[in-house]
């Protein structure tokens, strides 16, 4: 039996990440573990049709999707581009390794008009400023992007695993022929 299956199938099987630079011992136990023995950890979960891959300092599944999935999975991805943009316009070197604190947005919010608006695009319902940072934190957390390092001061970590968002939206390539037409 393989180290860690069952809490790497629980982590994973959610949409989640499993990363290097986890501020939790155990998921970097679980990393190191996957990264001693890929191979067999990925034919282990091909048998329950799931499929490891590995990113830069990240590990999570795939598996075959319906169309339906596949239209919802889009829908999702489009909002993870306002979200990166949001974040890149807070601080351009927003990735792995940097932290931060909802402090921090917060203040530039306070000063900075094109961050501001970006901010109420995030969401689809009206939210105050303070409430839209909980949310995108929140989010960013859920799904494995960030990390709390120190629940004292409420310092945030980004995680290896937004190295993910970052390669599919850097891997969109627009052709010329498209680039100035409207999608529906």
């Amino acid at each position: 039996m393989l180290k860690y299956s069952k809490e790497i199938f629980d982590i994973l099987s959610r949409g989640g990440f499993i990363c290097s630079n986890s501020v939790r011992q155990g998921i970097k136990r679980m990393y190191e573990a996957i990264e001693d023995d890929y191979q067999t950890y990925r034919e282990y979960y091909e048998g329950i049709g799931f499929t490891l891959e590995s990113g830069n300092g990240y590990y999570y599944f795939t598996r075959t999707e319906s169309r339906v999935e596949i239209d919802a999975k889009l829908d999702r991805f489009v909002r993870w581009i306002d979200r990166l943009d949001f974040l890149k316009t807070f601080n351009s070197v927003f990735g792995p390794g940097f932290t931060f604190r909802s402090s921090n947005i917060l203040e530039q919010l306070a000063s900075d008009i094109e961050l501001k608006d970006k901010a109420q695009h995030l969401y689809t319902e009206k939210l105050k400023l303070e409430e839209i940072v909980d949310k995108l934190i929140d989010d960013l957390e859920k799904i494995g992007f960030i990390e709390l390092e120190n629940e004292l001061d409420g310092t945030w970590k980004v995680t290896s695993a937004f190295h993910y968002i970052e390669e599919l939206i850097d891997s969109l390539i627009v052709s010329e022929e498209v680039k100035d037409e409207v999608f529906e």
